[in-house]
């Protein structure tokens, strides 16, 4: 026996590391190209596997595509969470989830353009991302809840703010990410 040793062969990825793959790789193919030219035969290239591999974890494209939904639902709400933990009062409350709101948008574009595309996934058909989905969402009632009890008046109605700030944050969001705003601010 020499004193090298000789690589390991190459081994299909364990089934956990596959999903992992192709989800990254869909982010990254979403963010260089676009949700419209997202192919699972793309995403396995990408990925690095065979072109029917992506089927082991996914039905189809827009299966994958609700992964990387819940995936950014997730990951919103824990940092709606964990900026809502550190706010004093009510007003500074709504500032910081509508501030992790925009800064999760800006870091994850892919995400972001795919959690809001009914057009690409429809959320009834996957239950766990549209229920990722319902608790990033919840934040926004608490946070008008808390906000009236801090004197700030439900007018015309509690769905009314929930709406008003939504809006605010997500076109914001947008206008960022895909509009004019981009070359304008920091």
């Amino acid at each position: 026996m020499s004193g090298t040793m000789s690589p390991l062969p190459m081994s299909a990825p364990p089934p956990t590391d596959l999903r992992a793959r192709v989800l990254r790789a869909a982010v990254r193919l979403i963010g260089e190209r676009g949700l419209a030219e997202l192919s699972m035969r793309e995403v396995a290239r990408e990925a690095g596997v065979s072109h029917q591999a992506p089927y082991h974890h996914f039905a189809d494209r827009e299966a994958i595509l609700a992964a990387v939904a819940q995936e950014g639902f997730q990951q919103l709400a824990d940092d709606i969470a964990a900026a809502r933990a550190r706010a004093p009062d009510a007003v500074e409350d709504l500032v910081a989830a509508a501030e992790a709101y925009v800064r999760f948008a800006c870091e994850h574009p892919a995400h972001f353009r795919v959690m809001f595309r009914p057009d690409f996934v429809d959320m009834e058909r996957f239950p766990e991302a549209m229920a990722c989905g319902d608790r990033a969402f919840a934040n926004l009632p608490e946070i008008v809840r808390r906000l009236e009890a801090a004197g700030v008046p439900p007018l015309p109605s509690e769905t009314a703010h929930v709406v008003l700030y939504w809006s605010v944050c997500h076109g914001l969001a947008c206008l960022l990410l895909d509009g004019p705003l981009a070359g304008k601010l920091p």
